[in-house]
Parts: C-alpha cells; structure tokens; sequence
C-alpha cells in the first residue's frame, strides 16, 4: 500500500544527542480530528505549512497509513485555529544514526520534561543503530502519540 508509515518510538535518556544534530526547528501543531481510525493534523513548521492524515496503526503500532501534503503557512494559522482543543509545541532535532535518522522531539508547554526518539524504516524488521541516549522503546503506546497528548499532557500523568 503507498502512503505507508513505518517507524519505531522511544523514549530519550539524555541529550547527547544534540552534538550529532544537524537541524533544530521549532513544530506547532493541532488536530482536526483525534478519532482513533483516523486523525488529521495541521502542523507549522518553520515557516511551512503540513496537512497530514493518519490511520489506525496495525497490531505493533509500527505501521499505519500517511499521507502529506504541504499548505500555504497562513492556511496552516488558520486551521490551527479550528483545531482541537490543546494545541502542542516542539523544539524538533534531526540526528543521524549510521544509516538512519532519528527525530527526536523535545516538548514545551504542558507537555515538557518529555523528549521522544522516532527512526523511520522501509519495514518492520529492518534493524538500526541504537545510540546511546536511546532508552525504552513506546512504539504503539497510544498516550505518546501526539493526539493524545492534546487531551492527557505529560505533566498529568
């Protein structure tokens, strides 16, 4: 199936790995929609704009249908302002990893204090490097996807 989203979530237990990053960008972003077969998310980032479309992940939670498209940024302002309540905040980081890259999320607002790691893979048992500050793998666990920390931030856990 094109559109395919594959990819691996985990927690992080330093920040050793802002040495090795080759970008920092801060993320605002909302949802439109948080069902859990779907959800829509607009996302600003930089000075871009992103409509995604996310489906129900697969049993592991590793895979699921994407889809992506780039929007005007005051289009992207003015979905934010539709969307859902809790909108979420971000300092992301692009860190390389031998032949993968790592983008690891550093969340601001209600959300700080949690830092997570996602690597993308072309299938579910492709294996990557594992640096050092990699800690414990939350692939699946639905209350670290980005939509559910709009309604259950990271400060209430």
């Amino acid at each position: 199936m094109e559109h395919l989203e594959i990819e691996r979530k985990f927690l992080v237990v330093s920040d050793a790995y802002k040495k090795d990053a080759t970008s920092e960008t801060r993320i605002v972003q909302g949802f439109l929609n948080t069902a859990p077969e779907r959800t829509v998310r607009v996302r600003i980032k930089g000075n871009k704009g992103y409509l995604t479309i996310k489906g129900k992940g697969n049993e592991s939670g590793t895979t699921r249908f994407e889809w992506e498209k780039e929007i005007s940024f005051n289009d992207a302002t003015n979905l934010i302002d539709l969307c859902e309540p809790g909108i979420l905040e971000k300092i992301r980081f692009e860190v390389p990893a031998g032949e993968h890259l790592f983008e690891i999320d550093e969340f601001l607002g209600e959300n700080e204090g949690l830092v997570v790691a996602e690597v993308e893979l072309q299938n579910e048992d492709e294996r990557f490097d594992k640096p050092d500050w990699l800690g414990d793998e939350v692939t699946g666990q639905i209350k670290y996807y980005n939509s559910q920390l709009t309604k259950k931030s990271f400060i209430n856990w």
